[in-house]
């Protein structure tokens, strides 16, 4: 397996696990996150997942070595078969997921980075668009995201000339949530999925789906509103959150 998933009670890890070619994407490793990221979306018993990286990088993309090139209705298949696979299982995923990064994060490792709700950054954390240096345009939606993050001005230019972003420069720009030391990592991540983890991850589910949505009028968004907050007001969550608010303690959701 190049792709771990490591689970501990409500929490699961999805790891990259290829160190020696710092977590480079094979066509197996795409096929193993789109299975676990589906496996995750469905599993009830766990309410945040951290993807991360083994060793010294987060991924520095897909491997270039096994880019077999094919026609242009062969391309158009590998990657709606491939990539958008796995990216579509990762932005469905209707609980926490939280990217855990450290070291090089480019080309399509910085997409499923920024496919994660937020970005935990060691202080070693280098992000790039890193496509212009093969003839590419960037795929994954890293377009998509980098314009919803920092507008499209910024992303032009991170698109256009494939410079290199550290940890510093990435939390000024808003593209990660949290720097930590490189030793910190672990544990901040995961120390944010346990927070996550207790929360009410069914609200946070559907508001997850409204943030997708937030592109629309203020009109459809408020028809959305009123969709969602009328089911959320008939869990066991907002039950529970009531009834701990009003004997001033801490809630005990479950995520129903």
């Amino acid at each position: 397996m190049t792709v771990d998933l490591r689970i501990d009670g409500a929490i699961a890890k999805v790891v990259l696990n290829r160190p020696e070619r710092l977590n480079a994407l094979t066509w197996e490793m795409r096929q193993q996150l789109r299975e676990h990221f589906t496996e995750l979306r469905f599993n009830d018993a766990i309410r945040a997942i951290v993807v991360t990286g083994e060793g010294r990088a987060f991924c520095t993309g897909a491997d270039v070595g096994g880019m077999e090139r094919k026609d242009l209705k062969g391309e158009r298949e590998k990657l709606a078969g491939g990539s958008h696979l796995y990216m579509r299982a990762l932005h469905a995923i209707e609980k926490p997921v939280i990217a855990a990064v450290r070291g090089p994060t480019v080309g399509i490792g910085w997409s499923i980075a920024m496919g994660c709700d937020m970005i935990v950054a060691s202080e070693t954390a280098r992000f790039s668009q890193i496509f212009r240096r093969i003839g590419l345009a960037p795929d994954g939606g890293a377009i998509w995201f980098l314009t919803k993050r920092i507008g499209m001005a910024r992303a032009k230019e991170l698109v256009f000339t494939g410079r290199f972003v550290d940890a510093q420069e990435a939390l000024s720009l808003g593209l990660v949530n949290q720097v930590v030391p490189d030793n910190e990592l672990e544990a901040a991540a995961e120390n944010l999925a346990a927070d996550l983890a207790a929360g009410p991850t069914f609200a946070f589910g559907l508001a997850k789906k409204m943030f997708n949505m937030a592109n629309g009028t203020y009109e459809e968004f408020l028809d959305l509103e009123n969709f969602v907050q009328p089911q959320l007001g008939q869990t066991e969550d907002h039950r529970e959150g009531v009834a701990a608010f009003k004997e001033k303690r801490q809630p005990n959701f479950k995520g129903r």
